[in-house]
C-alpha cells in the first residue's frame, strides 16, 4: 500500500473519493487518468503582495515599503488541472506554449520539465495534481521532516524618518514580531555607509545596531548580515574583529563577487577562528558561473534567485555545490510564489541550508499544509505547490499582463 500512496492522508482520502462513486487511479478506472494535458489558456498576472510591516533602505535600493510584486502566470489545461507559479518569460514565450502536451515535456528520470527552465513552477504545479502527489515528491526523495527558514526583512529601520528618534524600539519589535511568526533566526542588512550615510558614520551605525540587536535576542537566535554589495574586504574583515563574540551565521555580499577577494576573505575567517559562512550568488544568471568559486572554496553558501533560476535551476546549482561541501540558499526577495516553491525544493536538496521568507501574503493565495514553528516549517503534501487559488481575490488583486488561449 505505501507503493502507492505516499502518505495516510492521501490513502485516506482516495478511499473516501472511492466511496462517493469517484474514480481513483490507481485502485482503478485507468481510462478516466488523462494521458492529453494540453495547455489551452495562460493568464499572466502581476500580483502585489503585503508585508505585515514597512520596509526601509538596504545598501543599494531605496525603501521597500509594504508591498512586494510577483511576476506569475495561471496555466489552464484540457484535463481540467490549473497551475500557478512564477514566470518572467515574454508574450512570445508563453504563445509557444499553447497547445502543446505538458506530459510530453515531463522528463522525471531528469526531473525536468523541457520548456523553459527558468519558469517551470506553474507546471510542476500542474504535474503534481495529475499524478495526486506534492512537488517535492516528483523532484526527489524527503531529506528532511521540516525546511529551515530565515526571516530576511531586517533592513534600515533607523533610516526611516519616523522611527529616527527611537529605531532600537523599532528593530526589537521587528525581531519579536519574526518570533511571534515561528522564526529564530534572522538577516539583517549592513553597509550604510555604501550609500546612505558617510562611509565611517555608516559602519559605526552597522556596528551600533548589530550590537544591540544581539544583545537583546541572546545568544541562541541565529543572525547572518548582508550588505548588498556596499562594503569591502577592509570592512568585512574589521566588523568580524569588533564584534568576535557576534556569532555571525553568515556573511551575504559584503562586497562585489570577485575571486581573489573571497578567497582573501575565506581565508581570513578560518585563520582567526570564526565560524562564519560566506555566501554569495544571487546576482549570478547561470549555475556555471558558481564554478570557480566552488573549485576555490571560498563560498559556501551559494544564492541563486529562486525565481532567476527556477526549480531545475536550483536542483543544478545544489548538485554542483555538493562536491565542495557547499550548500544552498536561494535568494527570494517580494514573492509569495517563490517562496512557497523554495520549500518544495528543502525538502529534497541534501546540502540545502535555509530558505528565505519575505514575509508577504495576498488573499489571493492560501497555503495549505506549510506551519512555521522554531524556524522551521512543515510542507505541504497536497498534490501540486500547496496554494489554492481564491477566485474571487484573485481577479481583484492582480493586474493582468497578458491573457492567451488557443
Amino acid at each position: 500500500m505505501t507503493q502507492l500512496f505516499q502518505s495516510r492522508r492521501q490513502f485516506v482520502r482516495n478511499v473516501g473519493l472511492l466511496g462517493a462513486g469517484l474514480c481513483v487511479w490507481p485502485f482503478g478506472c485507468r481510462e478516466s487518468v488523462p494521458q492529453d494535458i494540453r495547455i489551452t489558456r495562460i493568464l499572466q498576472f502581476e500580483l502585489r503582495g503585503k508585508r505585515p510591516k514597512y520596509v526601509g533602505k538596504n545598501a543599494r535600493i531605496g525603501e521597500h515599503t509594504e508591498y512586494g510584486y510577483d511576476k506569475g502566470i495561471r496555466v489552464y489545461t484540457s484535463a481540467g488541472l490549473q497551475g500557478i507559479g512564477t514566470f518572467w518569460g515574454d508574450e512570445a514565450g508563453m504563445r509557444s506554449l499553447l497547445g502543446k502536451n505538458l506530459l510530453e515535456w515531463y522528463q522525471p528520470e531528469a526531473t525536468r520539465i523541457g520548456i523553459d527552465d527558468r519558469g517551470t513552477g506553474a507546471f510542476w504545479d500542474i504535474l503534481g495534481k495529475h499524478y495526486g502527489k506534492p512537488v517535492w515528491q516528483l523532484l526527489g526523495t524527503a531529506q528532511r521532516e521540516k525546511v529551515p527558514v530565515y526571516d530576511g526583512t531586517i533592513y534600515f529601520q533607523d533610516l526611516l524618518p519616523q522611527y529616527a528618534s527611537n529605531y532600537m524600539d523599532q528593530f526589537k519589535k521587528e525581531f519579536d514580531m519574526g518570533m511571534a511568526a515561528g522564526h529564530n533566526f534572522f538577516k539583517m542588512k549592513v553597509g550604510r555607509g555604501g550609500k546612505w550615510m558617510e562611509k565611517a558614520a555608516g559602519y559605526q551605525r552597522d556596528l551600533e545596531v548589530l550590537a544591540a540587536c544581539r544583545e537583546y535576542v541572546g545568544p541562541e537566535v541565529g543572525i547572518g548580515v548582508d550588505a548588498n554589495n556596499g562594503m569591502d574586504l577592509p570592512s568585512t574583515k574589521q566588523m568580524l574583529l569588533d564584534l568576535p563574540e557576534f556569532n555571525f551565521a553568515f556573511m551575504e555580499e559584503m562586497f562585489p563577487e570577485e575571486l581573489a577577494l573571497d578567497i582573501e576573505l575565506h581565508n581570513f575567517i578560518a585563520e582567526n577562528g570564526f565560524s562564519t559562512l560566506v555566501a554569495d550568488g544571487e546576482s549570478q544568471k547561470e549555475v556555471a558561473a558558481f564554478g570557480p568559486f566552488l573549485e576555490a572554496g571560498c563560498i559556501d553558501v551559494l544564492q541563486g534567485d529562486m525565481n532567476q533560476f527556477g526549480i531545475e535551476g536550483i536542483l543544478a546549482e545544489a548538485a554542483l555545490a555538493a562536491p565542495y561541501g557547499a550548500r544552498v540558499a536561494p535568494h527570494n526577495w517580494g514573492s509569495i510564489l517563490g517562496y512557497y516553491t523554495q520549500l518544495h525544493l528543502g525538502k529534497v536538496i541534501p546540502n540545502w541550508y535555509m530558505a528565505e521568507q519575505d514575509a508577504l501574503s495576498t488573499p489571493a493565495l492560501t497555503p495549505e499544509g506549510f506551519e512555521l514553528k522554531d524556524g522551521h516549517t512543515t510542507v505541504s503534501d497536497a498534490p501540486g505547490l500547496g496554494l489554492r487559488i481564491n477566485d474571487e481575490a484573485f481577479e481583484k488583486e492582480v493586474k493582468v499582463l497578458h491573457d492567451l488561449s488557443v
